[in-house]
C-alpha cells in the first residue's frame, strides 16, 4: 500500500455560515493542494470535509496519516465515538443525536477502504502544512456563489 500524508483544516465565518476546507497530499515528494467551500456550513463540517475529501481523492487502497488541528474529528475516530454513535443509531451517551452524521457516514465508507490514522496537531502555531491549509480554506470560504450545504 502507498503510504500517504494529509494535512487538512477548515474555516468558518461565523458558524455557521461561509466556510471552506484546505486539503495536502503528500506522496514520496509529491504534492496536491485541494479546497473548497460552501455559503452556509459549520466549522466541524468543513473539518470533516477536509479528510474526507482527501480521502477520496486517492484512487486506490492506501495507508493513509491525516494530520489535522481538529480534535472534533481526530478523536471521533481515534476514540472510537464514531462507530459507538453508528451502533447506537448516531445517538450519544446522553441520547441527543450526533451531528453531522451525512458526513461521518461518508467518512467511514473512506475508512473501511483505506487504513486511516489521525494526527492531531494544535493549530494556528507556525506548522507549516496547517498555516497552508488553513489559507486554503479560508481563501475557499470566501470564495463567489459558494454552493448551499446540504446537511444530511
Amino acid at each position: 500500500m502507498k503510504k500517504i500524508t494529509v494535512f487538512t483544516d477548515g474555516a468558518c465565518s461565523g458558524n455557521p455560515g461561509p466556510g471552506g476546507y484546505g486539503v495536502i497530499l503528500r506522496y514520496d515528494s509529491r504534492e496536491k493542494e485541494l479546497s473548497g467551500g460552501f455559503r452556509n456550513t459549520t466549522n466541524n463540517r468543513m473539518e470533516l470535509m477536509g479528510a474526507i475529501i482527501a480521502l477520496e481523492a486517492l484512487k486506490e487502497p492506501c495507508e493513509v496519516t491525516i494530520v489535522t488541528d481538529s480534535q472534533y474529528v481526530a478523536n471521533g475516530v481515534e476514540k472510537g465515538w464514531v462507530f459507538s454513535w453508528r451502533d447506537k443509531g448516531w445517538r450519544r451517551s446522553d441520547k441527543k443525536r450526533v451531528l453531522n452524521v451525512d458526513l461521518w457516514e461518508r467518512l467511514l465508507v473512506l475508512l473501511a477502504r483505506h487504513t486511516v490514522t489521525f494526527q492531531w496537531i494544535r493549530g494556528h502555531t507556525g506548522h507549516a502544512e496547517n498555516e497552508r491549509c488553513d489559507a486554503l480554506a479560508v481563501e475557499a470560504s470566501s470564495a463567489p456563489n459558494l454552493p448551499e450545504d446540504k446537511r444530511g
